[in-house]
Parts: C-alpha cells; sequence; structure tokens
C-alpha cells in the first residue's frame, strides 16, 4: 500500500463516523453503512487517483453540504425522496468505479463505444427512480430538536386536521390520510416524520410538507457546532483529491480516456 493510499485510509475514518449521525432510520442508516465501508475499501482497491476521486469526491460534497445545512440558524425540511435522491447522487461515483466497472459490458461496448456508459448511467438513475416512487412517504427536518418540533407540529396538525390525534410519539391526521411517528438523532438536531402503516395519502403528506416549510421558514434556532466536523471531514478529504490528482494530471487524464472511451 503507497503512500496516497496511507493517507486516504487515514483521512476516511472520519468519513465512517460523520455521516452515520444524519440518519434518521433505518434503511439510510443501512445505506450510510455501507458508503463508508466501501469508501475505507477504497485506497485498498484502487490505486488510480482518478478512480478514487470520482468514489470518493460526490461522498465529500455530500458531507459539506449537510455539515452546512447543520451549520446553519434555520431548520431545513425535507421530502424522503428528495432526502434519498441526494444519498444516491453521493454514491453515484461509487457505483460508476464498483458494479459498473466490474460488470462492464465488453461486447456492447463494441458495438455502442462510450454510449455504453451512458446507459448504465441512465440505468442508475431509472433504478433509484424506482426506489424513490416505492419508498413510503416521509419528511426529515435538519438541524431541529423534537422538543422544539413538537409544538410547531401539533399546531399545524389541529390547523391541518381538527381530529388530529397524538399517542406518545405517534400522530394521526385521519382527514388528510396521514400516520406518521417522530423519530430523531438527537446528537445532530435531525427528527424524521415517518409513516406508520401502507394506507398513506400523497396529498396529504403535501399539505403538512407545506405547512411545515410555513411555519419553520422564520424559526432560528443555535447553530450545531457538530456539524464543523462533516465540514473538516469534507475538506480534508477535498484537499488530499485535489493533491492526488495535481500530483500526476497526466495519469489522471489517461485514466479517464481508459475508462470511458478505451
Amino acid at each position: 500500500m503507497d503512500f496516497w493510499s496511507i493517507l486516504f485510509s487515514i483521512v476516511l475514518f472520519a468519513l465512517a463516523v460523520s455521516p452515520l449521525w444524519f440518519m434518521v432510520d433505518g434503511f439510510n442508516f443501512g445505506v450510510s453503512a455501507a458508503l463508508v465501508v466501501l469508501c475505507l475499501f477504497l485506497p485498498l482497491v484502487l490505486d488510480e487517483p482518478f478512480a478514487i476521486c470520482l468514489a470518493v469526491g460526490p461522498v465529500a460534497i455530500y458531507l459539506m453540504l449537510f455539515g452546512a445545512i447543520n451549520l446553519a440558524r434555520r431548520p431545513f425540511l425535507v421530502s424522503g425522496g428528495r432526502d434519498f435522491a441526494v444519498l444516491a447522487l453521493a454514491a453515484t461515483g461509487l457505483v460508476i468505479v464498483g458494479p459498473m466497472n466490474l460488470f462492464y459490458p465488453l461486447t456492447a461496448s463494441m458495438r455502442f463505444g462510450a454510449n455504453v456508459w451512458l446507459m448504465l448511467i441512465s440505468l442508475y438513475i431509472l433504478i433509484v427512480i424506482c426506489l424513490i416512487l416505492f419508498m413510503r412517504p416521509r419528511l426529515v427536518i435538519y438541524n431541529i430538536t423534537m422538543e422544539e418540533l413538537r409544538p410547531i407540529l401539533a399546531e399545524e396538525a389541529a390547523k391541518l386536521d381538527p381530529d388530529a390525534r397524538w399517542a406518545g410519539d405517534s400522530l394521526s391526521l385521519p382527514n388528510l390520510g396521514v400516520q406518521l411517528h417522530l423519530d430523531s438523532v438527537a446528537k445532530m438536531r435531525n427528527v424524521s416524520l415517518v409513516s406508520s402503516g401502507p394506507s398513506q395519502d400523497p396529498q396529504g403528506w403535501r399539505r403538512l410538507e407545506l405547512a411545515l416549510q410555513a411555519a419553520l421558514a422564520d424559526l432560528e434556532v443555535p447553530r450545531n457546532v457538530r456539524a464543523v466536523s462533516l465540514l473538516s471531514a469534507a475538506t480534508i478529504i477535498l484537499f488530499f483529491l485535489v493533491l492526488s490528482v495535481s500530483s500526476d494530471p497526466q495519469s489522471v487524464g489517461q485514466s479517464i480516456v481508459e475508462m470511458f472511451w478505451e
């Protein structure tokens, strides 16, 4: 293992901890854990700077994005579909250098050339879209605690549905066709509204999302200092990626040609 592999292995240990703090349900926790394992072993199986940049770069940008969101003074609400889409985008590089490169169809490449990569990436996009369409409704609110969100949610729920009922951390809005429960990651101040049961009305969830967005628009919260660790990890990773590319730009250019056009 060369010098760069050792450096990447050390730096990516920060990546092994940071993304898991954001995951507010078991599904995203599993996906993030898989990303972490792949990133930790990348330096051991990849010896080309371009391949490492392609795999780890989007994940570093993902960390920087959510670090900035959690460092802001206002909560940030996003639907479960968009949240998963961003996570899938962060994993795109890993998929390209991993499964796509491993199962690259040589026979098809002889006929279609570099267009095979467009087909593979399009297939990945279609798979992500199908997963999003089959996911149950979910709302994720970053940079807020359960105690701060609950009174706001209770007030908006009463406005949307006078028959709204609470049972512990579960909320039922029968007139909207929405049943949910609250889940949170206290350390990173993230709360998720997770659907309970298969009978859900997408329009009702959309009305709830718009109502919460309006209610949270003027709310100010303390900065989450834990987000600094995410920004630091992302900055260090991007710094090493830039150094890796700048140390041998000709090799990077050759790797791009070999990977996508040969």
